[in-house]
């Protein structure tokens, strides 16, 4: 069955991984800053800045099935050096954003529905340098999961808390073969996530496939956050 699904983001990375394997399928909507990358997609693509936009005010449709929010950081830095204000905007863009957001979206979401969020496996696995986006992200956590308490049994919620993913917001840590295969070198299954492994377990917790599934963080992480293979 078609469906109505709304990307918060999607013009990049995990995002537009997810909006181009469902554009075909289902009738999506992107709201992001930018519509560049989702040229010649069968999506319906909405100006919009998390940080300064309210979502009631775009052309949405009456009833959504599905809602993801993309937008996210990775502000790693030793916390010594990291001013309050850091934290501030970390959780602005990754828990604020989202609050905003789907208060607006809440009276649309129809029976069945599904909220996917994204969060870190430095959630679960304490990491050096980073101190705020973990803090953030932890708070996302329990947020998605207070929510799937709350809107039981007609909207599922779960979270997916990948390791280092190749995408535009990881660039830095991984621009070139050095950097990209030590990281590698630190997950069980020796590689890096790419966009697409997120994206397909993004499509599942859309799907009517995954309707017995609330309330998860799934750790899409190549084993980093639970097995010891050193």
């Amino acid at each position: 069955m078609k469906k109505n699904i709304l990307f918060i983001g999607g013009s990049s990375g995990i995002g537009l991984a997810t909006v181009k394997l469902l554009a075909e399928t289902h009738e999506v909507y992107v709201a992001s800053r930018s519509s560049e990358s989702l040229a010649g997609l069968s999506i319906n693509h909405l100006p919009f800045d998390v940080t300064t936009d309210d979502l009631s005010t775009l052309d949405l449709p009456s009833e959504l099935s599905g809602l993801v929010y993309c937008p996210g950081s990775i502000n790693l830095r030793p916390f010594k050096g990291l001013k309050p204000e850091a934290f501030e905007a970390d959780f602005k863009i990754n828990v604020l954003g989202f609050v905003s957001c789907m208060q607006a979206v809440l009276p649309k979401l129809t029976t069945n529905s599904s909220v996917v969020l994204y969060s870190t496996v430095a959630v679960k696995v304490g990491m050096p340098f980073h101190a705020s986006v973990a803090a953030s992200k932890g708070a996302l956590e329990g947020l998605g999961k207070s929510l799937a308490a709350e809107l039981a049994p007609n909207t599922r919620v779960n979270v997916i808390a990948p390791s280092i993913t190749n995408t535009p917001l990881a660039d830095r840590f991984l621009n070139n073969e050095t950097k990209l295969e030590k990281s590698a070198q630190r997950h069980p299954l020796k590689r890096v996530g790419k966009a697409e492994d997120v994206a397909s377990m993004t499509c599942f917790l859309l799907s009517d496939e995954s309707s017995w599934m609330t309330g998860q963080i799934i750790g899409l992480d190549g084993g980093m956050s639970s097995l010891n293979t050193h």
